[in-house]
C-alpha cells in the first residue's frame, strides 16, 4: 500500500502540529504514546493540576487510534459469556460497568468541551448469518441478561435483511476518533502541560522517586525528567521490567470506506470468522460506509488479499458504490483477552501501563486513563482489580500461548542456532520477520511490530530499525 491513510486521518488532514522535545525538561507525569490513551491520560492528569508532557514518536493519533472503526460500546464481540466462564458473573458485571462508564464520560467530555467529532448514540449488534453460529449469540443474549445488561435477540437487521440472529446493546456510540483525540489536545495545552510529536522514546532511567526519559529527535538524544511514568504505545516498547511479551500478541486488520447516499440506525459486526465491521459516517462532503476487519496475527500469511473479503461484501450490500479510502491497523490482545491496566511491574513504582485493549480501544483508553490518573493521585477506583497489569491469573488462552511460544522458537532460536544468512531480524527480539505483500512491510510475527521495504521502523514494540537492536 503506497498510501495507508483512513478516512479519518485523511478527512481531517490531522492538522494541528505539536513541536519536537527541544529542551530538556521536568514534568510530573511523562507519557510515551499519543493515541487516544496517551492523550486521554494526559486530558485527566491535567485537569488534576499535574504537569504532563506527551511524547510520540510521530504525529499523535496517527497509527491504531486512527485506523480504528471509531466505536464507543461495552459490547466487545461475544465477551460476556466467556468472562462470567473465565473469570465469574460478578466480574464480568464490573467490566460491563467500566466500558458504561467510559461511554458516559466521553460523551459528557465532548458536551463540557465542545469537541466537534461526529458523537452520537446508536445500537451495537453482533450478527450471524450461520444456523451453526445462532447458538453463540442466543448463550450471549442470556448471559448478558444475567448481569442486567439490557441486551435482545433479534432477526432482521437494516441492510442485511433476514439473518439468523444477532445481539442488540442500545444507547452505544460512534465517533470521529482523531477530532476527538484532537479537541483533548486542545484541553491539554490548556491546562498548561505539553505535546511533542516526533519524539521517538528508546529508554529510560529509574532515578531516586522518578524516571529520567531519553528521547531522540533525529540524530540527538533529549531527556525529560519526570515523577511518574505512563506507557501508552498499545504494546509497551520495555521488555524489562513487566515482561509484557510474555503474555500478549497483536492481529492486523484492514479497512475501506465507501462513498454511500444511506445512513444507519446502528453499528455491526459479524459472528463468524472473518470477523467483518460495518457502521456509517456523516459527512458536509457525502454519507460513507466503513467496512473493516478481515483481522490475522501480524506476520502470518493470509490466503487472501487483506482487502478482498471486506470489498465482497461492500460489493453485495452497497453494489457499485466506489471505494475511496483503504487502510490497515493494528490492535493488541492479551492471552487472557482482558487489558492490562495499571503498574507496570510489582518491582517499580510510579510506573504504569495501559494495552490489551482487545480492539476495544476506544472505550477501554478512556477506562485506562481514568484508573491510571485515580492511582498517581492516591484516589480508589472500583475496577482496579480487574485489569491489574501485573496480575498471575492462569492463562486460559492455550492455543494462542502454544503458538506464541511454537514462533518464538522458530523464529528466535532456530535461525540462529542454524547460522542461517540473509533473514531479516526483528529489532525487538530477534525474530525472523516475514513480507506483508498487502500492505508492502516487514511483519514480526512474534510481537508485531512492523517495517518499511527499506527496514525503516512502522510501529513497535521495537524501536529501531530491521537488523538493529533494542536495548530495552
Amino acid at each position: 500500500m503506497e498510501n495507508n491513510n483512513s478516512i479519518w486521518l485523511t478527512q481531517n488532514e490531522n492538522k494541528r502540529e505539536f513541536r519536537s522535545l527541544d529542551r530538556k525538561g521536568e514534568v510530573d507525569v511523562a507519557i510515551i504514546g499519543g493515541g487516544i490513551t496517551g492523550i486521554s491520560c494526559a486530558y485527566y492528569l491535567s485537569k488534576q493540576g499535574l504537569k504532563v508532557a506527551v511524547l510520540e514518536k510521530d504525529r499523535i493519533c496517527s497509527k491504531t487510534s486512527g485506523g480504528t472503526t471509531g466505536k464507543i460500546t461495552s459490547q466487545h464481540h461475544l465477551f460476556y459469556q466467556y468472562l462470567i466462564t473465565s473469570q465469574g458473573k460478578e466480574f464480568a458485571k464490573k467490566y460491563w460497568k467500566a466500558a458504561e462508564k467510559a461511554i458516559d464520560n466521553i460523551e459528557k467530555i465532548v458536551q463540557e468541551e465542545k469537541i466537534d467529532c461526529n458523537f452520537e448514540r446508536k445500537s451495537s449488534f453482533v450478527w450471524t448469518k450461520d444456523l451453526k453460529e445462532l447458538h453463540r449469540i442466543q448463550d450471549e443474549v442470556q448471559a448478558c441478561k444475567s448481569l442486567g445488561i439490557d441486551a435482545k435477540l433479534v432477526d432482521t437487521i437494516e441492510v442485511l435483511g433476514k439473518i439468523e440472529g444477532a445481539i442488540e446493546f442500545p444507547k452505544q456510540a460512534q465517533f470521529q476518533p482523531v477530532k476527538y483525540v484532537q479537541g483533548l489536545a486542545k484541553c491539554v495545552l490548556e491546562k498548561g502541560s505539553e505535546i511533542f510529536e516526533n519524539t521517538k522514546v528508546v529508554d529510560y532511567e529509574k532515578i531516586d522517586d522518578g524516571f529520567m526519559v531519553t528521547a531522540k529527535v533525529g540524530e540527538e538524544n533529549r531527556k525529560v525528567r519526570a515523577k511518574y511514568l505512563v506507557v501508552a504505545t498499545r504494546y509497551p516498547i520495555f521488555n524489562v521490567p513487566g515482561f509484557h511479551f510474555l503474555k500478549m500478541y497483536q492481529e492486523l486488520e484492514y479497512g475501506i470506506a465507501l462513498k454511500a447516499d444511506c445512513e444507519l440506525n446502528g453499528m455491526y459486526v459479524s459472528c463468524e470468522v472473518p470477523t467483518i465491521s460495518f457502521r456509517d459516517y456523516q459527512t458536509e462532503n457525502g454519507n460513507y460506509i466503513l467496512v473493516v476487519g478481515n483481522g490475522h496475527k501480524t506476520g502470518e500469511n493470509q490466503e487472501n488479499n487483506g482487502f478482498e473479503v471486506l470489498e465482497q461484501f461492500a460489493q453485495e450490500y452497497f453494489p457499485d458504490k466506489p471505494i475511496e479510502y483503504r487502510w490497515n491497523a493494528e490492535d493488541c490482545i492479551g492471552l487472557d483477552k482482558i487489558p492490562y491496566i495499571g503498574k507496570y511491574a510489582e518491582t517499580i513504582d510510579n510506573m504504569y501501563v495501559a494495552t490489551g485493549f482487545k480492539k476495544w480501544g476506544m472505550t477501554m483508553s478512556n477506562v485506562a486513563a481514568n484508573l491510571i490518573t485515580d492511582l498517581i493521585v492516591g484516589k480508589e477506583n472500583p475496577y482496579e482489580d480487574i485489569f491489574k497489569a501485573t496480575r498471575l491469573r492462569p492463562i486460559k488462552n492455550h492455543e494462542e500461548m502454544k503458538n506464541m511460544l511454537k514462533e518464538v522458537g522458530e523464529s528466535v532460536i532456530l535461525p540462529h542456532i542454524k547460522g542461517e544468512k540473509g533473514k531479516k531480524y526483528c529489532a525487538h527480539l530477534g525474530c525472523e520477520v516475514s513480507w506483508n505483500d498487502v500492505t508492502q512491510t516487514w511483519d514480526c510475527p512474534c510481537h508485531g511490530s512492523r517495517y518499511e521495504r527499506d527496514g525503516t521502523l512502522i510501529e513497535g514494540p521495537a524501536v529501531h530499525g530491521l537488523n538493529e537492536k533494542d536495548k530495552s
